[in-house]
């Protein structure tokens, strides 16, 4: 296995996961066992990675971790990630990295711990003028409003992130954040 085959597969897995809207739109998966196979398989491999792959590898794992609902695993890989961004220097890391953790922690009921990262990723985004990624902060933290019922902060969340998404004109990503503006309306109903 090599970590171009790993990627390929990584890709196929999202036909697997799904956002539930019964949970606030938290992403599950209807395979938990390839998923678990997927992680078997990148911690075999992130051995004796350098430290590039190391870092793309336990994004990856982080990730799938936190879908199979093992989000204290996860925080761990995904704080890895973190570190390993923040020494580089590499802010773009640093702020996908924020917003992994901030997910691991809010699977883990730790919102508090999840708002510091989302809010760490957006003041990096505005600090170092990295926009790509200041909508999926918003989208993230909206969700995670979403589930503590404070509806209004999470749909001001979302429009800002609509508003982002429009202007990139990506249909899945504006689609996405209109899924998660319907719900919370619904919601607060």
């Amino acid at each position: 296995m090599n970590i171009a085959v790993l990627k390929d597969k990584f890709s196929e897995l999202t036909e697997f996961i799904y956002f539930d809207q019964s949970q606030s739109l938290r992403e599950k998966t209807t395979s938990p066992d390839r998923l678990q196979q997927f992680i078997d398989e990148a911690k075999e491999l992130s051995e004796g990675s350098n430290t590039n792959n190391r870092y793309m590898l336990y994004g990856m794992i982080g990730n799938l971790l936190r879908i199979l609902e093992k989000p204290e695993e996860a925080i761990y890989y995904l704080t890895w990630c973190l570190e390993h961004a923040a020494n580089e220097h590499n802010h773009t890391r640093e702020i996908v990295s924020s917003i992994r953790l901030g997910e691991a922690y809010k699977y883990n009921a730790q919102y508090e711990r999840a708002f510091n990262f989302f809010d760490k990723a957006l003041y990096l985004c505005e600090t170092y003028k990295i926009d790509n990624y200041e909508d999926f902060a918003l989208q993230h933290k909206g969700k995670c409003l979403m589930e503590l019922e404070k509806f209004s902060e999470a749909e001001d969340c979302f429009q800002r992130a609509l508003g982002i998404r429009k202007k990139k004109g990506n249909q899945s990503l504006i689609d996405s954040t209109q899924q998660a503006i319907d719900l919370v309306k619904e919601l607060r109903n």
